[in-house]
C-alpha cells in the first residue's frame, strides 16, 4: 500500500541531492526523539522504525547483552547512584552550584591524571549503562539464545497520544536534520572542486564585499581584498572566480572565492589554451598584480610549438579572452629558459638589454640597458623590473650604460603576490671617464636642441605681435573715415 510518503521522501531527495537512506535514518531518528521526550524512560534507549510503504511506525528499547555484573562491581554501582541521587539533592537545595561542581570535577580528573603520569595504577572497575547495556542472565529470561554481543529488541507499546505532539517533535527534528545533511552534501560537493574556477552572478553587496550566487545551489563571498583593483562589477553581471577556500560553520559551508589571485591566471590559460591543457606547454611560474599586469612564463620540450605564439592565439584571439575576462589587465608572455641569464633577458622585454652579470651566492642580477631603454625596463612606478623579479626569483638592479647609474631592488610592501616583492630606488655608483665623457656630449646635444626650440619661439612671438599691430592700426583708420563720413 502506497501512502504518498515514499513518493514524496524520493521528491525531496531528487531536489535536495540526498540518498533516500539518510532521509529515512534522520525520520527514525526524529521519531524517536518524539517518543523518548514524551512517553520514554531514562532507562530504556529508544530506537524507530518506519515503514514508508505502509505508513506504521514501530518502537523498540534496544540494548547490548554483556557479562554479568560482580557484587563487587553490582556495589560499586550501587555507590555511584547513590552519590548522584546526593549531588542532585545538594544542586535543587542550593548546598552546591554548577560551576562549583564543575571545579571539583575537573580537580579529580587532575588528580587522576597526575596518579597515572606517576605510574601509580588504580584499579578501575567496569563502567554498566543500563540504558544500553543488559546483563546475559537477564537477557537469558527473555530469550534462552542470546548471548554476550547481541541486541535485546524490547517491542515498546504506541500511546494513542503518539500523534499530533509527536508528530510536530519530529517534523521539526526531520526538518533541522534535512538541513544539516543538505549543508554536508554541500560541503562534500564544493571542497573537492576547492581550487577550480566556477561561473557564478553578482547577486548582492555587503558592506565592500560582494556576494556570488553559484547556480542556485551555493552563495560565495568575494572579498574586498580578493577583488581586482579598479573593477566595478553590478548585481546581475556573470563573473568567473576561483574557488580559494571552503570551511563548515554553524551557518553551513563558508566558499570563499577570488578574482585576485595568481592561480585564477594558471586556470584560464589551462582552459583556453589546449596546449597547456594537455600538457605539452608547462606554466613555469605567474608573477600579478592584480588590475594592472601579469608575467606568465611559459615552456615546451617540443620544438616544433611555439610556446608564446600557441598562448596568443591567431590573431590575438586566445589571450584576448583572457585579457577580457581579467578586466583588460595587461598579460605579458615569457618564455622559460634554465640559463637564468635568457631568463631574465626574456622577462624585461621588450626592453633591449645590453649586458647581465649575475651573482650566484645572492641571486643577484645587475642589467645593464641604453639610456633610450632606462624607462621602458623599468616600467611604470618600477612595475616591469619588480614583475621581472618575482617572475624569475632574483633580484634584479638596473644599471644606464650611458651615466653609470644603478637602480636597486628594495622590498614593497604593497606587492600583491606571493613571493618577495620589490621597489625601485635609485642609487649613484662612480661613472668611469668613458661614461663622464658620453655624458658631456650628452648634455651638449641638449643644449643645442633646447636653444633652437627658444629662438623658434620667439620667431612666432614677433611674428603674432607684428600681426597684432597691424590690427590696432587698422582701426583707427576705419575711425577716422567714419567720423569724416559723418562730417558730410
Amino acid at each position: 500500500m502506497d501512502t504518498g510518503i515514499k513518493t514524496a521522501i524520493k521528491q525531496i531527495c531528487a531536489e535536495k541531492g540526498l540518498s533516500e537512506e539518510s532521509v529515512y535514518e534522520t525520520i527514525n531518528a526524529a521519531l524517536a526523539a518524539a517518543y523518548r521526550k514524551d512517553f520514554g524512560d531514562k532507562t530504556q534507549n529508544v530506537e524507530a522504525e518506519f515503514n514508508p510503504d505502509t505508513g506504521v511506525t514501530k518502537v523498540f528499547d534496544v540494548k547490548e547483552v554483556v557479562e554479568d555484573l560482580t557484587p563487587e562491581e553490582v556495589e560499586y554501582m550501587e555507590k555511584l547512584k547513590a552519590e548522584r541521587e546526593k549531588i542532585k539533592e545538594m544542586l535543587e537545595s542550593g548546598e552546591i552550584t554548577p560551576e562549583e561542581l564543575k571545579r571539583q570535577r575537573e580537580e579529580a580528573e587532575a588528580k587522576k591524571t597526575e596518579a597515572e603520569e606517576s605510574g601509580e595504577e588504580a584499579e578501575e572497575m567496569r563502567k554498566f549503562n543500563p540504558r544500553t547495556e543488559i546483563e546475559e542472565k537477564e537477557a537469558k529470561t527473555v530469550k534462552k539464545s542470546y548471548k554476550i554481543g547481541d541486541f535485546v529488541k524490547t517491542k515498546l507499546e504506541i500511546p494513542g497520544e503518539f500523534g499530533r505532539m509527536a508528530a510536530q517533535t519530529a517534523k521539526q527534528v526531520i526538518v533541522q536534520k534535512l538541513r544539516e545533511a543538505e549543508r554536508n552534501v554541500l560541503y562534500q560537493d564544493y571542497k573537492e572542486r576547492e581550487g577550480e574556477i566556477l561561473v557564478g552572478m553578482v547577486q548582492k553587496f555587503e558592506g565592500r564585499n560582494i556576494i556570488i550566487d553559484l547556480n542556485n545551489k551555493a552563495t560565495a563571498t568575494l572579498p574586498a581584498t580578493e577583488q581586482i583593483r579598479g573593477e566595478r562589477l553590478k548585481i546581475g553581471d556573470r563573473t568567473k572566480v576561483y574557488l580559494k577556500s571552503v570551511a563548515i560553520t554553524t551557518r553551513g559551508p563558508e566558499l570563499i572565492v577570488t578574482r585576485a589571485h595568481s592561480s585564477i591566471v594558471e586556470k584560464l590559460f589551462e582552459q583556453e589554451i589546449p596546449e597547456i591543457a594537455n600538457g605539452v606547454i608547462v606554466i613555469k611560474g605567474i608573477a600579478r598584480e592584480a588590475g594592472s599586469r601579469t608575467k606568465i612564463a611559459v615552456f615546451t620540450e617540443d620544438d616544433t610549438i611555439d610556446p608564446i605564439g600557441s598562448c596568443i592565439g591567431q590573431k590575438g584571439a586566445r589571450i584576448q579572452t583572457i585579457i577580457n575576462e581579467l578586466a583588460g589587465e595587461k598579460i605579458d608572455i615569457i618564455e622559460y629558459d634554465e640559463d637564468p641569464i635568457k631568463f631574465i633577458g626574456n622577462s624585461l622585454l621588450p626592453a633591449k638589454i645590453t649586458n647581465i652579470e649575475t651573482k650566484e651566492e645572492d641571486k643577484t642580477a645587475v642589467v645593464t640597458v641604453p639610456e633610450d631603454q632606462l624607462s621602458l625596463t623599468i616600467g611604470r612606478a618600477g612595475q616591469n623590473v619588480r614583475l621581472a623579479s618575482k617572475l624569475t626569483g632574483w633580484t634584479i638592479n638596473i644599471k644606464e650604460a650611458g651615466s653609470g647609474k644603478e637602480i636597486k631592488q628594495e622590498e614593497d610592501k604593497d606587492a600583491s603576490t606571493e613571493q618577495a616583492p620589490a621597489s625601485a630606488g635609485v642609487t649613484e655608483t662612480a661613472p668611469t671617464e668613458e661614461a663622464t665623457e658620453e655624458t658631456k656630449e650628452v648634455k651638449e646635444k641638449k643644449t643645442k636642441k633646447a636653444t633652437t626650440k627658444k629662438k623658434a619661439a620667439k620667431k612666432d612671438k614677433d611674428d603674432e605681435e607684428g600681426s597684432d599691430s597691424e590690427e590696432v592700426e587698422e582701426k583707427p583708420k576705419k575711425k577716422v573715415a567714419k567720423k569724416k563720413k559723418d562730417d558730410k
